[in-house]
């Protein structure tokens, strides 16, 4: 594919967006290829969608609400993350930073606020009209994107643009279909459009891939699951504020505030333990682990979800049981531990021990859930745990670089 040195170039001046052109591939190989000011701001409006999810998904626990809960969180935190990866990616390879790609690219927030704004509607009625709105402004916006990028480019990487246009407005209009669907037959077609959704990216590159920079597309995932443990964070806070005010149970909670830090405070130290570019070689590896993103996104988010119920059941306000308290903590913990190791942390461990500590660590963590609300501090301690070993364990190994020896 054809490279233009003027879009590969550092932009200095952010504020001053350079005048109209043709899009055009970036250089795969770019150095000093880094998140730009609009990509962060994406991520932050982003995450005002993820916290609204993760409100409702605590209502939901909190009242023993589990199924209709759960199954609302996972439609609305995959319309967020669908969203969000496939900017992400185009943006790593196409991001030319002019006026009408800052304009479809603030539509696109517009869009992921008309969602956030929908999602009480979701859980409360099922009611799909505003999130999908929502989520359709975003991703039409985004066929405008591919669409530009098929006009500056020639032969298969213009058909590989224009395979996403189609197969993104095909995807549109299933989702405006659902609407006209009666409540019944909505949970048989939802799975179905999420399946085509998924093989988009799959069916466009299929012979040829975008020219993706995977440092940036390290860069980005681990800005946007700093974000998502930020709001974590925020959200366990809020809530342990509102039960202090009320003067509810000061000692239960300090414990479950102290377990959610230390969660927290390891998720953060596992995910970013070692760089993971090196392994984001060619789309097979890069779409495995992209994908499984959303549950590294989801269970993340979630775990400030369940530390709103535990804080619920620390002040006996939560209609569920102290093991099922522990568990809306214990088990989202114990998927992000899992499921960070399976998607990069494996890749560069060496030997039985360091590629055991992660999967015993989340082993440990689901066994907390017995101890009741007490389960969340003895989770966070057996996170800090795992943290530790990993350390003394990448410390003994010796081999790799010293920039790189943070354990994890």
């Amino acid at each position: 594919m054809a490279s233009d040195p003027a879009a590969a170039a550092p932009r200095t001046h952010p504020a001053d967006p350079p005048p109209v052109r043709r899009m055009v591939p970036r250089d795969r190989d770019e150095p000093h290829r880094v998140a730009t000011p609009l990509e962060l701001f994406f991520d932050l409006c982003f995450v005002v969608a993820v916290g609204q999810a993760g409100r409702e998904l605590a209502h939901s626990l909190a009242a023993g609400h589990y199924g209709e809960g759960l199954r609302g969180y996972a439609l609305a935190f995959f319309a967020i993350w669908w969203a969000w990866m496939n900017f992400t990616w185009f943006a790593s390879a196409y991001d030319c930073d002019d006026v009408p790609y800052r304009l479809t690219t603030l539509v696109q927030i517009a869009g992921v606020l008309i969602l956030a704004a929908g999602v009480p509607r979701l859980f409360a009625t099922q009611d799909l009209v505003l999130a999908i709105t929502g989520y359709v402004v975003m991703r039409l916006a985004m066929v405008t994107q591919w669409l530009r990028a098929a006009a500056g480019e020639q032969g298969e990487a213009r058909r590989v643009a224009l395979r996403y246009a189609v197969g993104i407005t095909v995807c549109q209009v299933g989702w405006t279909v659902v609407l006209f669907l009666p409540h019944d037959v909505r949970p048989y077609v939802i799975p179905v459009g999420v399946l085509c959704e998924l093989a988009v990216p799959v069916i466009a590159e299929l012979r040829m891939q975008t020219s993706w920079h995977p440092h940036h597309i390290a860069e980005r995932y681990g800005l946007f699951t700093l974000i998502v443990l930020g709001e974590t964070v925020a959200a366990a806070t809020v809530a342990v504020q509102s039960a202090v005010d009320g003067h509810e149970g000061l000692a239960r909670l300090v414990p479950v505030a102290i377990g959610g830090l230390l969660i927290c405070f390891s998720a953060w130290w596992i995910y970013f333990a070692r760089p993971v570019h090196a392994h984001l070689r060619s789309n097979r590896q890069a779409f495995a682990w992209g994908y499984g993103h959303y549950v590294v996104f989801g269970a993340a988010a979630a775990i400030g979800t369940g530390l709103e119920v535990a804080v619920e059941s620390a002040v006996h306000t939560a209609e569920i049981s102290e093991r099922a308290a522990a568990a809306t903590v214990t088990v989202p913990t114990a998927v992000y531990l899992a499921t960070v190791w399976f998607l990069h942390s494996r890749h560069t461990k060496r030997g039985t021990l360091a590629q055991s500590v992660a999967p015993v660590g989340a082993v440990l963590v689901l066994s907390c859930t017995a101890l009741g609300v007490s389960g969340v501090p003895a989770a966070g301690l057996v996170c800090a745990l795992t943290v530790a070993v990993g350390v003394l364990v990448h410390s003994r190994e010796g081999r790799a670089p010293a920039g790189e020896r943070h354990g994890g």
